[in-house]
This record gives C-alpha cells, structure tokens and sequence, in this order.
C-alpha cells in the first residue's frame, strides 16, 4: 500500500534501514546529555540548515509537535497584537490559539480554498504576522513573492510561517521571515513526534525582552532556554533521540539527492495530478486559482463520488487522504512528497483517468 495520506504520510524510502541501525546502535536509550547526542543534534542542525539554505546564524530547535510550536510563537513573541491570515483549518487553529492566550489577535479571513491578494494591509500594533504557507486542510499554498513581502508591509512585525506540509520543497528567503516551523511526518517521511522550529535573532531577542518585563513565555520550552542549550547542541529536557537521529539521516539522504532535483520531482508530480483533473469528467481541483494550488496537498473535489473514487484507489494499494472539516466527505487529498516517486504518482494518475466517464 502506497500513503498518499498528508500526514502522517509514507515513509521515507531509506527510514527502515535507518531505523535498523539506529536500534543497533542503541538510539533508542541514548542519553541527551551524551556528546554522542550533541553530534547527532549538530548534524541534524547543519543538514537542515544546507538542505533549506538556512542562514547558518539561525537557530534549529526541536518540540514535539508543530502544534506546540504554534503556542511557543505566541508565548515568546508576542506581548499583544498578533495578526493572522486565515484561509483554512490549520491557519484558523493558529489564531484560536491566539485568542486562548489573550494575545489579542486581529484576523483577516477570506474563504477556505483561496488565497490572498496583494491589496491586504497589516495593523501597525500587529507585533506578530502569522501566515499558514501551505494550508493543509484545503491545498492552498500562498506564493513565496507574496509571504515574503509581508515582511515589507509590516517592517515593525516579526514574521511567522507555517510550512508543516510543504518543506523541504519551498525555497524561503529567511531574510524576509523570522520564524518557519514544520513537522517531521509529512515532507520528511519520518514517523510522528518532532517539530522542528527555526527562528533568527530577531525572535530570541523578543523573548529575551518580554521575560524581562515579567510576561510568562513559557517553560523549559521558551526560547532564552532552548537557544541556552542549544548553544551547546543539546536541549532543555529528553527529547525525541531517536527521531531527530532520523530526520537526520532522511536529511543526508535528500542532499545526496539533491533539492534542486527533488522540486523538479515535486512539480512534475503535482502537474500530471491537476492536469488530469481538468479533463475529467466529474473530479476537480478544490483550488480554482492556479495560483494557488499547492504542489505538496493537493485537494481533489470529488463531490458526489467521494466514496467511488475513494474505493477504487483503495483497491489499486493507494491510501488517500480524506478532506478536513466540513469537507470530509467531499474532498479526497494527495500527498505529493519527496518520498512518493514519480512511477507511484504515474500510476495514481493512470487510476484517476480511469474513472472518467
């Protein structure tokens, strides 16, 4: 069976061999505070950081979720005035999370399978612009021009980006965002349980200064604690040893491959999928705008043939996701990650024409 589910996704093709050695070799039961563990924390760091053309100043922390992170941004960066754009579940779940805190966030909304225009203003209060890159619930993927001249709309915000389901493809100008986060099983093909959260100078300067205003920033997770540890590739408590031991071999892995080539993988993958779809008969992309079609999620609008469409590519080994929300039952979604190869997706196509008529 072959995942095409958007999280957790299938794994990463070379995962099980890692996975055999790393039991070997006692991963499982190393100790954090070990300088075997400060080698694997510096290598996983600096592969990320050569893999995503990460400027080597930046800072690589590890949670345990990318749902934690939302609340750690909020916690560390923001006294009041955040400033979110929501499109989707995901962005929504971000400014909730917001509200709960009392950071007094404002929202621009706009209707869950499109995207923003240029026209958007940011408040001047807003200490923090929140943005959702890649929407996982719908397929919406916002233009990399777009999230980077945030940035230039609000030269007083720190900027925050969402890129759970779609790193490593992106290539981000991480002089123009703060603060981008993601999770391990989705792009990465690692099993659940890490968040990786990168952020500047500029972040842990602003944390620094609402902990010396008495504002509580969190715990062992704050940033002041993180980047303190981190200084010396170790972490505040027991980790995820064995995941990040992963990520970081899946990490060498995909720079032996390559990412220039990886994103030409990703593109041709996502083309065959949406061209496809404009010519059947009754599924369609759920994004109109092509603008806006991610190339990592892709929703398919199935409609009335949610559960037709959804059989046949169960009974040809292919696990789709179901849709998000109040689309459950009427959209099917597509992972389109590094470990999916072209022949899988060639296939999956193959089905879907199928199905026409």
């Amino acid at each position: 069976m072959i995942n095409f589910t958007p999280g957790p996704s299938q794994l990463y093709l070379t995962v099980e061999d890692h996975f055999r050695r790393a039991i070997r070799d006692g991963i499982g039961s190393l100790s954090h505070r070990s300088k075997e563990f400060e080698t694997i924390f510096r290598e996983t760091t600096d592969g990320l950081k050569e893999l995503l053309s990460i400027p080597k100043e930046n800072h690589i922390f590890f949670t345990g979720s990318a749902t934690e992170i939302w609340e750690r941004i909020l916690q560390n960066l923001v006294e009041e005035g955040s400033f979110h754009l929501v499109n989707g579940a995901f962005s929504k779940r971000f400014y909730e999370i917001a509200a709960q805190l009392n950071k007094y966030p404002r929202v621009l909304e706009v209707p869950f399978g499109t995207g923003f225009d240029d026209s958007i203003r940011v408040p001047e209060t807003a200490g923090l612009v929140a943005v959702t890159q890649n929407e996982t619930s719908t397929g919406v993927a916002l233009p990399l021009d777009f999230v980077h001249r945030l940035k230039e709309r609000s030269k007083n915000s720190l900027i925050a980006v969402d890129a759970v389901s779609s790193l490593p493809y992106p290539e981000f100008d991480y002089s123009k965002i703060d603060s981008v986060f993601f999770s391990v099983q989705k792009g990465f093909g690692l099993p659940a349980g890490l968040g990786v959260w990168v952020v500047n100078d500029h972040c842990i300067e602003k944390a620094k200064s609402l902990l010396a205003k008495g504002i509580s920033i969190g715990s062992y997770h704050n940033l002041p604690t993180l980047w303190a540890h981190g200084r010396n590739n170790q972490t505040p408590e027991t980790p995820n040893v064995l995941g990040i031991y992963l990520l970081s071999n899946v990490v060498r892995d995909m720079l032996r491959k390559g990412m220039n080539k990886i994103r030409k993988e990703t593109d041709y993958k996502a083309a065959i999928v949406y061209q496809a779809l404009e010519k059947h008969s009754y599924l369609s992309p759920f994004v109109k705008e092509k603008e806006f079609r991610s190339k990592t999620v892709i929703a398919i609008d199935c409609g009335q043939h949610f559960t037709q469409v959804k059989e046949a590519l169960l009974k040809k080994g292919m696990i789709p996701g179901d849709g998000y929300g109040d689309f459950k039952k009427r959209h099917l979604r597509l992972a389109n990650f590094p470990t999916h190869s072209k022949e899988q997706f060639e296939n999956l196509v193959d089905t879907i024409a199928g199905l026409n008529g």
